[in-house]
């Protein structure tokens, strides 16, 4: 088993930059979706987020462990979407967690002080506030423009990140319809990361498609 990657702390130059998130293709073989991230890092990604919808919980593993591997071998940080235990029993870098999964204090006492915890906000404000005080260590706010991976998200807009910027002290995630075009919008506002589903990984050139996002930060 890969070990987890030194925490979020001494590499604060992880939540800067493209954080990018798998799409759900259930047909994709472990190798296939590992080239795809290799692809997506090489273009620049920071982070990869693993989301899994569909799969069967054999499938998930077998997938996130040969993802674990290939993040690793090139220090990026996989953070499991939604799956508190999946990420404790690969040792993944940590977890993203909605308003309907594992609470917070929960996820941190399963995974450990290392892990990195990351949480939808919304559009809230609240909650993101909330999510810093129960330890998360970053905060994702969107959807901030019409987004195919979520039609009916809530909406959030620009002057959100920049409420957050002065109220929060962890960093602060986009998603939501970004792309290489509308993000930088977003960057100025105070995101430090922009996540990204099918604008890298629906794209013919991943690596290019990622590319472009990670432009966007020099």
């Amino acid at each position: 088993m890969s070990a987890p990657l030194a925490h979020n702390h001494h590499r604060p130059d992880y939540f800067h930059g493209l954080y990018a998130i798998t799409h759900n293709v259930a047909q994709l073989s472990a190798t296939a979706l590992c080239n795809q991230v290799i692809a997506a890092i090489k273009g620049g990604a920071r982070i990869i987020q693993y989301r899994h919808k569909n799969l069967t919980a054999c499938q998930r593993e077998q997938q996130a462990r040969a993802l674990l591997d290939c993040c690793h071998e090139r220090a990026i940080p996989l953070i499991i979407n939604d799956d508190v235990a999946l990420a404790a029993i690969i040792g993944a870098d940590g977890v993203h967690l909605g308003r309907d999964d594992m609470a917070l204090a929960a996820a941190r006492a399963q995974l450990g002080e290392q892990a990195i915890i990351g949480t939808s906000c919304y559009n809230s404000i609240d909650l993101a506030l909330k999510a810093q005080q129960a330890g998360a260590d970053y905060v994702a706010f969107g959807r901030f423009f019409a987004s195919a991976t979520k039609p009916l998200a809530l909406k959030a807009n620009p002057a959100l990140l920049q409420q957050a910027k002065r109220a929060l002290n962890i960093p602060l995630i986009a998603i939501g319809g970004i792309t290489a075009d509308n993000g930088k919008m977003l960057i100025d506002a105070g995101a430090d990361m922009l996540a990204a589903v099918n604008g890298v990984f629906a794209q013919t050139e991943i690596r290019v498609a990622a590319q472009q996002y990670a432009q966007l930060f020099k």
